[in-house]
């Protein structure tokens, strides 16, 4: 780490990097990974030295975002382990982490394009891991769940209810509810669901769907 990256940022650089940071993640969320340094200024209305400043390439900004988010499930991790009941302890991480993915629609670009074996932040994704295994380890010994639950779950139940939240977000955001507590029940952690979320109509279905990709001019009918 420099100097500058220890000392705390004066106010007016810590907003122009949230404003960098965000404006990535709204512009990773429309357009994934196909993003530039000087695209990010520009839609954030700010000077490209100034990105540069605090990132000095678009990678740096990609492991910054990563890093952001990991702190982020790794309190919530530690949140649920205060929960005295096993059962309920992941549960409520479940449903938490589950809330989070729901409302970030870049979380796959950064997972997919972060620095994931640098030191720093495999100690970090290692140490979560080492959080949620806790979590499902004694859920699974205090019979709270499925025998067979296994921390790999927790990864799969997310990638599954990002998928919906992504499909559905401008049309049904809460839907992913329903469906994650019906995994919630399928793993034993919920005997009855609590939001009492309904289905889509087949209006809202056929929302989702994957869009025909537009025809480029001059191309074949």
């Amino acid at each position: 780490m420099t100097r500058e990256t220890q000392r705390p940022l004066r106010a007016d650089a810590e907003r122009n990097r949230r404003l960098i940071m965000q404006t990535a993640d709204r512009m990773f969320a429309q357009r994934g990974a196909a993003v530039t340094l000087n695209e990010i200024a520009r839609e954030a209305g700010i000077g490209v030295g100034t990105v540069y400043r605090r990132f000095p390439d678009l990678q740096a900004l990609i492991d910054a975002l990563f890093t952001e988010r990991f702190t982020t499930f790794l309190q919530l991790a530690t949140t649920a382990e205060q929960q005295a009941d096993p059962g309920e302890a992941l549960r409520h991480y479940l449903l938490e982490a589950a809330g989070w993915r729901a409302q970030d629609r870049a979380l796959e670009v950064v997972l997919g394009s972060a620095s994931i074996d640098t030191k720093p932040i495999a100690e970090m994704r290692d140490d979560l891991g080492r959080h949620v295994d806790g979590l499902v380890e004694a859920a699974v010994a205090a019979g709270a769940c499925r025998e067979d639950f296994a921390g790999a779950d927790v990864y799969a139940f997310l990638h599954m209810i990002g998928a919906v939240a992504d499909r559905t977000h401008d049309v049904a955001p809460d839907a992913w509810r329903r469906y994650a507590e019906a995994l919630l029940m399928g793993f034993g952690l919920m005997q009855e669901p609590a939001a009492h979320t309904t289905a889509m109509t087949d209006g809202q279905i056929r929302r989702t769907w994957p869009s025909r990709p537009k025809q480029q001019p001059g191309g074949a009918s």
